[in-house]
This record gives C-alpha cells, structure tokens and sequence, in this order.
C-alpha cells in the first residue's frame, strides 16, 4: 500500500519584522544590563543567520511584561487562525474539501489548549463528525516530521484514505521577560512563528512523492537536552549547547542504518530535507553532508527568511521541494530532530 505526500502549505503570522528592526526594541528590553552583555546579546542576534522572522504578536507586545495567561490566549487565538488558514490553502491546492479528510494529526508545542486546535478546525471547517483526530504535543521541532510517520501508518492500514498533518508554533509566545539567560536570548535570536499543512493519501491514483520509508532514532540519556519548564511566567526553554555536538556524534547510525535498511546509500538520495534548528545545527549538519557531496541550501534558506518555527520549519523546507520541477525516481531524505532527544527519518521518492 502506497502512501503519497499530495500537497504542502505554508502559512505566516500577520507580524513581521527584519532582525534589523528588532535590535531597538531588545535595547529597551536590555536597558538596566551591562553594556557589554548589551553588545553580545545584540550580536547574537546579528548572527544568528534569521534575516525575517513572522509572529502573531507584534514586536512590542512580545516585549511587553504580560502573564502568562495573557500570552496563551494570543497563542490560542493564532494557531486557530493559522491553522484554518494553512488547512485551506492546503486543500485548495488538490481540490479537496474538508469532509474529504479522514485523519487529522494537529503538532505543536508553543503553548497549551484544551481541547487543541483540531476540535476548533473541526467545528470551523464543517469537517466529517467521525474524522479521526490526533493531537501531538511534546516532541517540538521533530514533530512535523513525526506527525508524518503517524499518517503514514494509518493510511497504510487504510487503504483510499486522506489525511492532513498540521503544525502550528509561536515560539515568540514563551519569550520570558524577566530571563536574561543565554538560553532564553539564543532562542529568541533562532526562532519564529508559523504554520504549516501536509496532505497525504493512500489512494490507488494518488500523486506527488511516495513515502518508501519512516523510523524514529532515540538518543538514551538526553532528556535534558532540549524542551519546556513549565513555570509560573511561561514554558521557558531547555536548550543544551551541545546538541550540535551530540547530533554530529549519532549522525552516522541515524542516517546510514535507515538507508541501508531500505536498500539505499547516502548516494542515492538526490535531496535533503533537513529540519533548520538553529545556525550552529545547520552547519553542523552541513558539514557533514557535505563530506558526503551533499547540500542543505534549501535548509539554510528557509532558516534565513523564517526563522526556527519549530516543528513547521521542516515542512517549509519540504513546500519548496514539492514546488520545483523533481525528475520521477529521485530520492529525498527528510530529517528533523527534538525533545527526547530523537531524529526523525523519513525517506520520500518524487
């Protein structure tokens, strides 16, 4: 039974600034701060390789002191939106209707909604009343490719289905004020706001890339590594400076391995599709591709024209691949990593 990733649709947040015209408003936040610390937290920024980021809340009021309460309800309020607006377009793009969908996997990881978003798409969208619904949330930005595989496994088991996998992330809504960590700064520098929608299909005529293979890879003892602590301002962020380090020393048994199960090289794959976690992720893991002949180009721009949006970042990446003119038979491997600590695999033929 064959499953095919049919379409990919990106959507942005309303507010979008150059990190250019961020610095003033992170030289109020930093006013009381030594100016050296000024001067490097500004740098970080500078160099962070994020030109553009988007949010649903506009520079000032990630920069103003609200609660956390105030802050979630923004979030609540930007996902439904992006979320209906990502779906559509989505559907629009195969001429699908929202009762055509099956199974409906919503991830994110930015702020907390119960019941999530699904239910609110449901209702909005006048989809089917026994549509199998699966929200994900705890798995950050190896999600989008997460909530891949699951699709991937239920449409297996179902042949003539549809399904769509919706990530939706603001990680401007953890920004923590009264923080002046690196690991807070660093964040800020990395990430923004976005969502995105991936339809999938286990019919016999269903067209774009086949999904040939999935698998997960979890790393022992790496807990800590990266996540949420849920705190009275927030979820403020666990982000170890060694998970580049950490990612260069399992890289061989995270791609080899998973080729070599499915009769394939490193060779063989024509297009990498790899999840932007963050500037020194991104040259970390190209360099490593690139012993192998291989690019990120892809990767490295959506990180420079978006930002980290989590686990939407990679279906970015993915969109692009889905828009270019990919001669029939060649391979792509997508790859993304997060919380667990775990990567992500998904091997994809055009």
């Amino acid at each position: 039974m064959s499953v095919h990733i049919t379409a990919v649709a990106k959507q942005l947040p309303p507010y979008t600034r150059k990190t250019s015209e961020i610095i003033p408003f992170i030289e109020t936040w930093l006013h009381d701060q030594d100016s050296r610390f000024k001067r490097k937290v500004i740098k970080i920024f500078e160099g962070a390789g994020v030109d553009i980021r988007y949010s649903i809340m506009d520079a000032h009021e990630v920069f103003f002191n609200s609660t956390f309460e105030e802050r979630n309800d923004i979030y609540v309020k930007g996902v439904k939106a992006l979320g209906r607006q990502c779906l559509k377009k989505a559907l629009k793009k195969v001429n699908w209707k929202p009762t055509d969908i099956d199974f409906l996997i919503t991830v994110s990881c930015t702020g907390i909604m119960i019941p999530s978003v699904d239910a609110y798409l449901i209702n909005e969208l006048k989809m089917r009343q026994d549509v199998v619904r699966l929200p994900v949330m705890g798995m950050g930005c190896a999600a989008g490719v997460s909530g891949i595989i699951y699709a991937r496994n239920f449409l297996k088991a179902n042949p003539g289905k549809r399904a769509a996998v919706i990530a939706l992330e603001s990680p401007t809504a953890t920004f923590q004020l009264d923080d002046y960590s690196m690991v807070n700064i660093v964040s800020a520098a990395i990430f923004g706001d976005g969502g995105a929608c991936v339809l999938l299909s286990s019919e016999e005529d269903a067209s774009g890339p086949k999904i040939l293979a999935e698998a997960m890879y979890h790393f022992y003892d790496a807990t800590t590594m990266m996540g949420f602590k849920l705190v009275n301002t927030g979820l403020q962020m666990i982000l170890d400076k060694e998970v580049p380090e950490k990612i260069a020393y399992h890289f061989p048994e995270i791609v080899h391995p998973f080729l070599a199960a499915n009769g394939k090289t490193i060779e063989d794959v024509n297009h990498l599709i790899f999840h932007p976690g963050g500037k020194k992720i991104v040259q970390t893991v190209e360099d490593l591709f690139g012993s192998l002949g291989k690019n990120i180009d892809d990767t490295k721009e959506v990180l420079k024209l978006y930002g980290n949006m989590s686990s939407a970042t990679v279906l970015y990446v993915l969109e692009r691949f889905m828009d270019k003119d990919i001669p029939k038979g060649e391979l792509g491997l997508m790859l993304s990593f997060g919380p667990g600590f775990s990567a992500q695999r998904v091997l994809l033929e055009f």
